[in-house]
């Protein structure tokens, strides 16, 4: 490949994320989407009519293509066509991704990717009935019935099972999530990344107020008996992220340091484990030798955390200390915005790695996803 193809993350932004009927209760996915667009565009210094397309991760819309509307939300020029993807909770990193295949390949220069996801204004779906009646439903199948098909929070009981992943080391790493995600908003450390909307200006899901006395009141959520409760779990929210990719050949007139992209995995295990998805990709990438453990011991790791006995269970089969993932807390606290999360982590890579400014420090998102997959994706922070 041209290595002047290779590329590079020059901006990135996302919105605070929001409870499920709080600060965006009356907003459209694309409404939320069209801000951070607007927001990393205008860091990067790219001129919106050099952008070849905006790709964009939803998990619960009710078609259509979010992409484009919210393009055009955006006040984009309308030749920028726009393109929605659905990978379910892998859907904004895999939006990321895609777009920085396009860019491998040759076919654009400059492209807006992300996700954003409206779970307090979602379409309500339902099942035509025969006689012509309507059956609707919360959420869609993943899996064939026989096969099973959980949902999530039995799926994440299934992995605590399986993996032996007590309720104590759940509780403990939930509160630690909590712990730095109040941290970092106390310390503005998110600031810089944040895009403010309808009056939000910081995540609206961290709690200062737990404890391990608070914690161990919860009961099982899920499974009678269980281990996964709505303190180890996470909240859903409404959210929006996006980056700007480019070429490292434009990105070195636009920018002194990047994100540079350097290769992805996605691969499928049991939908009844679905939150293990996320070591399978990882273990991908590890076989292109695109990765290796060092560079996760030494680097940046950002894993979606929709249930703390998934990051726990996936620490262990990587032989990881999970003390390593979401630096600053991850979704346990700040929220989980379904197909924005995954592009989220890319957001939050790379305002760690600005921070951190070390040429060369390794950056990796990794999430799993519903049906039983994972998506991992690994950068490099660069001198460009």
């Amino acid at each position: 490949m041209d290595a002047d193809r290779t590329p590079v993350i020059i901006a990135a932004r996302r919105l605070p994320n929001a409870k499920v009927g709080g600060a965006y209760r009356s907003l459209r996915v694309h409404e939320l989407a069209a801000p951070v667009l607007r927001a990393a565009l205008a860091d990067s210094g790219v001129p919106a009519a050099d952008v070849a397309d905006v790709i964009l991760g939803n998990a619960t819309g009710g078609g259509g293509n979010m992409a484009r509307l919210a393009a055009l939300t955006a006040g984009l020029p309308e030749s920028i066509p726009g393109l929605t993807v659905d990978r379910q909770c892998a859907s904004g990193l895999e939006a990321v991704v895609l777009a920085c295949r396009l860019l491998q390949a040759g076919a654009g220069e400059v492209y807006l990717a992300g996700g954003a996801e409206s779970i307090s204004t979602a379409p309500a779906r339902a099942h035509r009935l025969d006689g012509g009646g309507l059956e609707f439903f919360d959420r869609a199948q993943f899996a064939p019935l026989e096969r099973g098909d959980p949902d999530a929070g039995v799926a994440a009981e299934n992995v605590a099972a399986r993996c032996g992943i007590s309720r104590e080391r759940q509780d403990a790493y939930a509160l630690e999530s909590h712990r730095r995600a109040s941290s970092a908003a106390d310390n503005g450390v998110l600031d810089a990344e944040l895009v403010p909307l309808a009056g939000l200006t910081s995540d609206q899901g961290p709690r200062r107020t737990l404890n391990p006395a608070l914690m161990a009141r919860f009961p099982a959520a899920f499974v009678g008996g269980g281990t996964v409760t709505a303190g180890n779990s996470c909240p859903y929210s409404d959210g929006a992220a996006a980056v700007v990719v480019t070429t490292l050949a434009r990105a070195r007139r636009l920018a002194a340091h990047g994100l540079v992209f350097r290769d992805s995995a996605t691969a499928g295990n049991d939908p009844t484990l679905m939150g293990l998805g996320a070591a399978c990709s990882t273990r991908a990438l590890m076989d292109t030798g695109a990765l290796d453990a060092p560079a996760l011991g030494r680097g940046l790791v950002e894993f979606n955390e929709a249930f703390a006995a998934q990051v726990l269970a996936v620490a262990d089969m990587l032989d990881l200390d999970p003390a390593l993932f979401n630096r600053d807390g991850g979704a346990l606290a700040l929220g989980h915005p379904y197909g924005a999360s995954g592009a989220v982590l890319v957001a939050r890579l790379f305002a760690q790695a600005r921070t951190r400014g070390e040429t060369g420090l390794d950056a990796v998102a990794m999430i799993s996803a519903a049906g039983g997959l994972g998506v991992t994706a690994a950068f490099s922070w660069q001198a460009l």
